[in-house]
């Protein structure tokens, strides 16, 4: 296991010099080293969401940044910092990720160093998109359905009939995308790829309760 590079250092203290905090722990959890993004390093960033002086848009835009660069372990420790702050931080945060025209583009993203980059690639632009779909689908239905009240009293299961009949495509394309990340346990081989992995499984329980949920009206609306 590779500690942080030159670079990393270089970057983090130009953070510093510049006196955002928030930037240098986006930067320390993206470090060049194969590893899950420390957790200091998260929780800080899941703390200032919660704080009413922090700029979400900063904190966002940094994490992009830190997406277009061309290692594959500082873009995919991007992408899992992102999801990690979408489930623990302040729904601020998705609320942003869901007003922007544009998230992640790594459509064509392609780390040519090694088979490892190679590999590592597939799951990032996999990753990638589900991460775009989960704030389109905040955007169209103005919440998150891992983060909604499940049950009986939950929204799904409350919903207008009009709404459920826009939400549950929405919710079933969500959930398609999720699952063509696709990894299997031979995959499951560093520390970066398991953080992603353990957020999208608890992703996808929620989210089939919430479909749940929703098939359950539906029977209701038209066994009347």
């Amino acid at each position: 296991m590779s500690g942080q590079t030159l670079t990393d250092r270089i970057a983090a203290a130009q953070y510093q010099l510049t006196g955002s905090d928030m930037a240098r722990a986006v930067c320390k959890a993206t470090t060049h080293e194969v590893m899950a993004p420390k957790k200091k390093h998260l929780e800080y960033l899941v703390s200032a969401t919660n704080t009413t002086n922090v700029n979400i848009p900063q904190m966002a835009d940094t994490l992009f940044e830190r997406s277009t660069n061309a290692s594959w372990v500082v873009v995919f420790k991007a992408l899992v910092t992102t999801h990690h702050i979408c489930v623990h931080g302040n729904e601020r945060f998705i609320q942003y990720l869901a007003s922007r025209t544009s998230l992640f583009n790594l459509s064509n993203f392609i780390d040519k160093t090694g088979s490892h980059g190679y590999d590592m690639s597939t799951f990032i632009r996999r990753y990638a998109r589900y991460l775009n779909e989960k704030a389109f689908a905040y955007r169209q239905m103005a919440f998150d359905f891992t983060r909604v009240k499940k049950g009986a009293e939950g929204v799904m299961r409350t919903m207008t009939t009009e709404k459920l009949l826009k939400g549950m495509p929405v919710l079933q394309t969500q959930i398609d995308t999720l699952l063509e990340f696709d990894v299997h346990p031979k995959e499951l081989n560093n520390g970066i790829i398991n953080a992603a992995f353990l957020l999208l499984f608890k992703d996808l329980v929620k989210l089939f309760a919430s479909y749940n949920d929703g098939v359950i009206n539906l029977l209701g609306q038209y066994s009347m």
